[in-house]
């Protein structure tokens, strides 16, 4: 058999192989039912459900989605749920039985969620994106994607749901912790460092799964910050934002993407056929599979409603090249039907299905469909990805302010109160797409800071004081009386994406924890959960105020998916933490940070603002955008790029190497950077591009290059860019990218209000 042989082209046996199918075999390929419901886990073993073994009967099933998932959404518990031996086990049977009791013996694909570690039970729980991104080390997070890869094949899993290349602008949004930032430069950089770490140098790689860029595309700037509302965006900020980081994604190989749920100017991107097929597979020659996300084809009956029903809601999606449906809902019901009557080409489904089939050969699922259980027992969430993981937290940790030096604290003296409904809950750490964890994987920031001060634990002082939301108060005694025996008091605030995992409550009174039958939740981040403010939730802010009256050193560590706005703090606290959701060993890397092992070296890459008011206060808006309210400037309270560190870096001798350049030429750019302090550290050294004057309006500064160096005190080190045509082009009237003659300022700093400027022109061609 011709599909059967790996020594044949992929596309030949793609095409045998769709020769030899029938329709309901072609369709079953298109869908993705929900693999946690494929079985059932009694005693320890693994027993199939009848359902799954009828669609297989019935014809197949292309895809599952969540085999290994596990969350509240799935039901799946620690207690329920696989270990990653029994997960790999679990796969294995599942494919077993699609092979041997299908005619065709075709593979399943198994999806997984892995935005920041896979979501299943025993994985690494890794920091969010937004931290990630933070870190501006694209080769350390290109490391973490391939730690990712290799977890997840290891079970079975074979391609991903990530990476997130949104774009943020509003930051009420409660998807900001699943996206790197603001700026389309800096998602690119990732997008294609992620690109590399989870395909690795070939699919079919054993430590390989294929990358899904998503949301295609605009999801990050909707209307008042609610998740998937409408898009308002003009073509050339579509093209020349929005569409960068999937643009550079695709270019480096991604094998998959999935549109996204809003609409662009009235056509949802499920349907877009601007957008998947003229862009997409026409401008790009993307050559791979789409998927749609959740309930997105219903959502154009119901929603949307540009659809009259089901069907037509299936037809118009695998009309625009839609090749998966997500659940398999809308294509499982609708697609027989709509070509046997007539209302479909069977030509489509072909297509579709020719490329569903073609990652799955490209995947060498039909050479080896199984997953090795040993292998997953031995390096899913393994030492060394724990220390990956802590690394990674450090390095994304953002210093906002240090007050007289107050930090790093001293390991040697003193009495510190650890004080705040952060400072000891492990799921209000992780970020939302989490699996459940046992208490003992992960480590708070009060666990951090015991450890870190070893047998003189007993010098930490501990208060929950109030819970992220609610209004009650009861808690408030305990940690003032801590804090007044204390010599420093660290606050961690902020806000949770924790899902209810069945966790129980904190007993403000006594810090301990208790089981109830009606915990309370925290979450006011995560999918779903906008916000109207960026101010801390329930008594947060009046618990620190009433701490601050005491007079002790006062240190503000935030753990939160979007950015805070409290000017009360900004103006109080003595050093401020900008730690987002660090993951598991989030609260080792905050110690680290506080007492200095580690000089931070993150750097925003989403402005805070003074108020919500301010919104949209993303750095590269255009000139024209005013300078001030009546009540204050428009300028953020902490701008893009920005971060304090523990030693100092000085700029100095920028230089260009050639006065003008031609429009298809380029230049170097180098300056010099020092350490001037007395302590090593790294520095974020970014370069942003001016525009002077242009035919269609430009933002007065854009990232366009970024290099994080390591200085020893006294250390100079000249660091090099390059400005060509594409860190100069812009997208002109009649929508193509352009270098305009004319002059062009270049912008070296440690952020992007604070750098050393030279002049370059672009001469006529």
């Amino acid at each position: 058999m011709i599909y059967k042989d790996k020594t044949k082209p992929i596309q030949e046996r793609v095409e045998h192989l769709l020769s030899l199918m029938t329709l309901e075999e072609k369709v079953g390929q298109l869908i993705q039912p929900f693999g946690w419901q494929t079985y059932e886990h009694i005693d320890g073993k693994i027993e199939l459900t009848e359902s799954f073994k009828k669609q297989v009967a019935d014809g197949g099933v292309g895809s599952l989605y969540g085999v290994l998932r596990a969350d509240p959404w799935t039901g799946v518990t620690l207690e329920s749920g696989l270990s990653p031996r029994q997960g790999a086990e679990a796969v294995n049977e599942i494919q077993r039985y699609a092979i041997e009791h299908s005619r065709l013996g075709i593979p399943i694909l198994i999806g997984e969620e892995c935005s920041h570690g896979h979501m299943a039970i025993g994985a690494t729980v890794f920091p969010v994106p937004l931290s990630l991104g933070s870190t501006w080390n694209v080769d350390l997070y290109r490391e973490m994607c391939r730690a990712v890869a290799l977890e997840t094949r290891s079970q079975g899993g074979a391609v991903t749901y990530s990476p997130v290349l949104d774009v943020v602008r509003d930051p009420r949004w409660g998807r900001t912790e699943e996206c790197f930032g603001e700026d389309a430069y800096l998602i690119g950089e990732m997008a294609v460092a992620s690109v590399e770490g989870l395909q690795g140098s070939s699919l079919d790689s054993v430590d390989s799964v294929a990358a899904t860029l998503k949301h295609f595309v605009g999801y990050g700037s909707s209307e008042g910050g609610r998740n998937a509302g409408p898009v308002h965006m003009g073509r050339r900020e579509l093209l020349e934002v929005d569409l960068l980081p999937f643009r550079k994604a695709v270019e480096a190989g991604a094998a998959s993407i999935m549109p996204a749920y809003n609409e662009i100017d009235g056509v949802p991107c499920t349907t877009n056929t601007e957008l998947l097929d003229g862009v997409l597979r026409g401008e790009w020659s993307f050559d791979g599979m789409v998927i749609t996300d959740c309930g997105a084809i219903d959502m154009l009956a119901s929603g949307h409603d540009v659809a009259e029903d089901g069907r037509d809601a299936a037809v118009q999606a695998i009309e625009a090249g839609i090749d998966m449906e997500m659940s398999g809902e809308m294509f499982g019901k609708h697609l027989l039907d709509a070509v046997r009557s007539g209302r479909l080409a069977e030509a489509v489904v072909d297509q579709a299905a020719n490329r569903v089939l073609t990652l799955k050969f490209k995947l060498g699922l039909f050479e080896q469909p199984y997953a090795d259980p040993d292998k997953a027992e031995r390096v899913i969430g393994s030492a060394e990805h724990a220390q990956l993981a802590r690394k990674i937290a450090g390095e994304g940790i953002v210093l906002l302010k240090n007050e007289d030096g107050v930090l790093p604290l001293s390991k040697s003296a003193g009495t510190i109160a650890v004080i705040g409904p952060n400072a000891d809950v492990g799921y209000n750490q992780l970020g939302d797409y989490t699996s459940p964890q046992p208490r003992s994987k992960v480590t708070t920031v009060l666990g951090g800071i015991r450890s870190k001060l070893g047998a003189e634990s007993e010098r930490v002082l501990y208060a929950p004081g109030c819970r992220i939301k609610g209004d009650s108060k009861e808690g408030f005694e305990l940690a003032l009386s801590c804090a007044e025996q204390a010599d420093t008091v660290v606050m961690v605030v902020g806000g949770s994406s924790a899902r209810d995992f069945g966790e129980g409550s904190i007993d403000l009174k006594t810090g301990a924890s208790k089981v109830t039958g009606n915990a309370e939740s925290d979450m006011d981040c995560g999918e779903g959960i906008d916000r109207l403010s960026l101010k801390l939730s329930g008594v947060q802010l009046e618990l620190i105020q009433e701490v601050h009256k005491l007079g002790k050193p006062l240190i503000v560590v935030y753990i939160n998916g979007r950015p805070i706005t409290e000017p009360w703090i900004d103006e109080h606290a003595d050093a401020i933490v900008e730690a987002w959701y660090p993951g598991q060993e989030g609260g080792h890397a905050i110690a680290d940070v506080l007492f200095g092992d580690i000089n931070p070296s993150g750097r925003l890459t989403i402005s805070i603002p003074k108020d919500v008011g301010q919104l949209p206060v993303y750095y590269n808006g255009k000139r024209s955008r005013g300078k001030r309210y009546l009540e204050t400037d428009s300028q953020p309270r902490y701008p893009f790029g920005y971060g304090l560190s523990y030693t100092e870096f000085k700029y100095e001798n920028l230089s260009i190497g050639a006065d003008s350049i031609l429009p298809n030429g380029s230049a170097k750019v180098t300056v010099e950077v020092t350490n001037t302090g007395d302590r090593s550290g790294a520095e974020v050294v970014q370069m942003y591009v001016t525009d002077v004057a242009s035919v269609v309006t430009r933002p007065a500064k854009e990232l366009k290059g970024f290099r994080k160096v390591e200085l020893a005190p006294g250390e100079s080190r000249r660091v090099e860019f390059t400005v060509g045509a594409e860190e100069l082009q812009y997208i002109g009237r009649d929508y193509k990218p352009v270098v305009e003659p004319g002059e062009f300022v270049i912008h070296v700093g440690s952020h992007v209000n604070e750098t050393l400027s030279a002049k370059l022109i672009v001469r006529e061609g």
